[in-house]
């Protein structure tokens, strides 16, 4: 019987909802392997945190609360999670596969020599041990990978896992790690983006502008179709590279990984790399004036349309 790991993540003391879909991989990959589902907080002054991570389906919750984890630094991440996971038994050690799991997660299974399943999709029985699928090649293969090591560490692809039903409140033990802050790195600043809108990661919705839009000035039509929707604002590589958007609106391989409820593709052509950001998700609406765009083998629905006029027509309708 061996327990699973799953470090929390958490901005301005609440609990970032990626870490709901990571505890719902917890849940299968625990039918498989018995044992506990411990979460883990790395903070300082997290308590508010930790008893909101205890009522999201975990067995047990660690608060680990320093000043050495008031600021995110994957250098101090590491350890602590490596350290955790060794005195704990954990045989699976778990995060979203975010920029912050991708970033402290493979560190952290170097400490342990674990070995590092990135972007799962799912979680198997196969001849007996625990297996993992995982996209490769901009999801167009599946890789089906198992791990032979004593711990695996396992970033989680968030939009292919539910966030399991709320419960009563696990038990929170607080403990002290003792490390020191890392002497070769240094936190400087955060510059978060603040917005009305819901993230990206976040959003039942999602309005999305291709380089056909061909300008800067044209998202604006997007905009106000999204914020008449709750909806969020995102945009293809293509459509960043151009200068069009701002950086933390990619979608894509190379970008942010979405899966909302409606996801509207506008003047984007659905190369790859693009597709890999969001084709799982639920409903896929796409205005396109081509036709032949690629992004139509995947959409549920399809307006062959110039852009400039259907978006307009479609806000001015649903106000």
């Amino acid at each position: 019987m061996s327990n699973i790991l799953v470090v929390a993540e958490h901005l301005e003391g609440k609990l970032r909802k990626a870490t709901l879909p990571t505890i719902g991989f917890a849940k299968k990959a625990q039918a498989l392997t018995g044992g506990k589902i411990i979460g883990l907080v790395l903070g300082h002054n997290a308590a508010s945190v930790a008893a909101e991570l205890a009522t999201a389906g975990v067995d047990h919750v660690i608060l680990v609360d320093s000043a050495i984890y008031a600021d995110y630094l994957a250098e101090a991440y590491a350890p602590a999670v490596a350290e955790i996971a060794k005195v704990k038994g954990a045989s699976i050690v778990a995060a979203p596969a975010s920029t912050t799991g991708k970033d402290f997660l493979p560190r952290a299974a170097a400490r342990m020599d674990a070995g590092m399943i990135s972007d799962a999709i799912e979680v198997f029985s196969h001849n007996g041990a625990v297996a993992y699928k995982r996209p490769v090649w901009a999801g167009n293969l599946i890789a089906r990978e198992t791990s032979t090591s004593a711990i695996t560490a396992v970033t989680v692809r968030m939009t292919n896992f539910d966030a399991p039903a709320a419960g009563a409140a696990a038990p929170i033990e607080t403990i002290s790690l003792g490390f020191a802050a890392p002497d070769d790195t240094q936190f400087l600043s955060f510059d978060r983006v603040k917005s009305s809108r819901p993230e990206l990661t976040d959003a039942a919705a999602i309005v999305a502008g291709g380089r056909g839009l061909k300008s800067a000035e044209a998202f604006k039509m997007l905009e106000e179709l999204a914020d008449l929707i709750g909806g969020a604002v995102g945009a293809s590589r293509a459509a960043v590279d151009s200068g069009y958007a701002p950086n933390d609106w990619q979608i894509g391989q190379t970008g942010k990984i979405v899966a909302p409820g409606i996801y509207f593709a506008v003047a984007i052509s659905g190369a790859i790399q693009h597709l890999a950001g969001m084709k799982g998700s639920k409903v896929i609406v796409t205005i396109n004036k081509d036709g032949e765009a690629p992004i139509y083998q995947i959409s549920d629905y399809g307006l062959v349309a110039d852009a400039f006029k259907a978006v307009p027509e479609l806000t001015a309708a649903l106000k």
